[in-house]
């Protein structure tokens, strides 16, 4: 199991989408930085905002990239082929669907499951599908006809306060993870659940 070099949280720039739900991949990336006293600074040659942080004695990249959302893998693959980042050592952060807020759950490989940012990750990475992802629930809003809307839209404040905890949770889970124990990572991150 190869070791996770880079963590990335995907979202939309841009003042308007920062408290959107299609932004959860941002609110962690900006919270484990807080955590580690990193300073995401915008990077031109990445498409977006990076920072170095010490997790566990870990030398670990940051990134949230400043292309759009459906652009994604414009910039992870920009950071892959500068630090020379194989698929299987990157970890991205994104809004889940199809998992309620207040949960969080990792997984390696797998489809996009219709999120255009892992869509595009996965066709940056010539089409490979081997690389982390964590998973944080944002609920469905019932109907297809409403996603749109509904990941675009703010959460309301009970939501947001556990998809919080859901952040806080794995955040307390990343050095396990990092480690390689990703079997108590996955077991103690999945057994949490802020619902």
């Amino acid at each position: 199991m190869s070791d996770i070099k880079a963590i990335i949280g995907l979202g939309n720039p841009g003042a308007q989408y920062t408290q959107t739900r299609h932004n959860a991949g941002f609110w962690l990336i900006d919270a484990l930085a807080g955590r580690y006293h990193a300073t995401l600074r915008s990077e031109r040659k990445l498409l977006g905002h990076y920072a170095r942080a010490s997790i566990e004695g870990r030398d670990i990249h940051l990134l949230a990239p400043s292309t759009w959302m459906n652009h994604s893998g414009q910039s992870i693959g920009a950071l892959a082929a500068f630090y020379k980042l194989p698929p299987e050592s990157l970890l991205v952060v994104h809004d889940e669907l199809d998992l309620a807020p207040g949960l969080a759950r990792y997984k390696q490989g797998g489809g996009h499951g219709g999120h255009n940012g892992l869509r595009d990750t996965i066709n940056a990475l010539s089409q490979n599908k081997n690389f982390y992802r964590l998973r944080l629930g944002i609920g469905h809003p019932g109907s297809a006809s409403q996603v749109v809307n509904y990941v675009l839209g703010a959460p309301g404040k009970s939501e947001r306060q556990a998809i919080d905890e859901a952040i806080d949770a794995s955040l307390e889970t990343l050095p396990l993870a990092l480690a390689g124990d990703w079997a108590r990572a996955m077991n103690q991150l999945h057994s949490f659940s802020a619902a």
